[in-house]
């Protein structure tokens, strides 16, 4: 079943990312690429954002990827939640190589990245919940 759920993070584009602070949650959709064994998932944020401060203060994430992009409106749809924590990265190898993988599959991202004070940053991946239709739903942690 990890399998499935690793082949729907890789087959989507856009995630909805769900931050939060002290005066509550707040949804984002982002675009994302992810590492190869999707337990890193990376984003790039200008630093001045709502949901950049609510990364840094406090790092607990959520990821909501689905199949309504594909899905026909008779079939059910998966939707994939990830649990995980927001990761600065500091390292200019592992900076350089996510907004590489960001940008090829995210072209339009260029100017964005371009732009002074912005953040490429990683959420590590703890869990996986697959919902399928309305009733079945498996979890994954990951190590």
């Amino acid at each position: 079943m990890i399998e499935r759920m690793k082949a729907l993070v890789r087959g989507n584009r856009f995630c909805v990312m769900a931050t939060v602070s002290e005066e509550g949650p707040h949804c984002s959709l982002m675009s994302y690429a992810v590492d190869d064994d999707c337990r890193d998932v990376y984003m790039i944020t200008d630093s001045q954002t709502k949901k950049y401060r609510n990364l840094t203060g406090n790092g607990t994430v959520s990821l909501l990827v689905d199949s309504r992009g594909e899905a026909p409106e008779t079939e059910e749809i998966l939707a994939l939640t990830m649990n995980g924590d927001f990761r600065k990265i500091g390292n200019a190898d592992e900076s350089k190589a996510a907004l590489e993988r960001l940008l090829k599959r995210h072209p339009r991202l260029k100017p964005l990245a371009d732009k002074a004070g912005v953040e490429v940053f990683a959420v590590r991946i703890r869990s996986f919940q697959l919902l399928d239709g309305i009733s079945d739903s498996y979890f994954a942690a990951v190590d």
